[in-house]
């Protein structure tokens, strides 16, 4: 899991870890990490810690290593590190951009997508049902265009689901099934607590697209609804 150390990612590896997985909590910052560890093995989750900044290739080479040491294979990556990026002044203004901004947010939602998959995919082929499961939102979708405009935001979850299809286009002939999903408006503090649904609510979807069986869907956009248009 990346961004496990509270929010979605937290209630994704509980829900998981209350499944039968153990998890490992990856996230960049030392102590809420070790916290996070500490709260899911005190509601009976075997869980441990690992160090990972996704913006780094190093970081998450050093992660692979980690998990392959503790656990020798990963049946499950959860892409769940992200970020929405400044707007208040006009950041995200697509007419006022600022490409710092696009940047950074590209930086985490979508590069370290790739630099976290890339470097797990030899420890995901160990397993006999690997799954990866990045987290999108429905802003992404060209269909809808639904949310705020944010200009650096949207576009990285739009990239985010090209780059979900291309990943389960090269992993067609494997065991690896890659969905990409949109958890919904949730209350953490991505969004300002600013609404009534739980974030194991927004987990769900993941958590089902995490234990699907060998026959299900692969390069898909998914929420509680089902499939969610391009």
């Amino acid at each position: 899991m990346t961004g496990a150390n509270k929010g979605i990612g937290f209630a994704i590896a509980e829900g998981l870890g209350k499944l039968g997985f153990a998890v490992a909590v990856g996230a960049r910052d030392d102590t809420r990490r070790a916290e996070a560890v500490n709260r899911l093995r005190a509601s009976g989750v075997d869980a441990f810690g690992v160090a990972l900044d996704v913006t780094s290739d190093h970081s998450a080479a050093q992660a692979a290593e980690a998990i392959e040491k503790k656990a020798g294979r990963l049946d499950v990556l959860v892409n769940n590190a992200g970020i929405g990026g400044s707007y208040l002044n006009g950041e995200q203004d697509p007419t006022t951009l600022d490409l710092d901004v696009l940047r950074s947010v590209l930086d985490t939602n979508v590069f370290g997508v790739v630099r976290v998959t890339n470097a797990m995919l030899p420890l995901l082929r160990l397993s006999p049902s690997p799954r990866i499961v990045n987290a999108s939102s429905n802003m992404g979708s060209l269909a809808s265009q639904t949310g705020p405009q944010l200009a650096a935001y949207a576009p990285s979850k739009s990239m985010l689901n090209s780059i979900t299809a291309q990943y389960s286009r090269r992993l067609a002939d494997t065991d690896v099934i890659v969905n990409a999903y949109c958890p919904g408006y949730v209350a953490t503090d991505f969004t300002g607590h600013a609404s009534d649904r739980t974030a194991e609510q927004g987990a769900a979807v993941a958590i089902r697209l995490a234990t699907l069986p060998d026959d299900g869907p692969r390069g898909g956009f998914f929420d509680d609804d089902g499939v969610v248009p391009w």
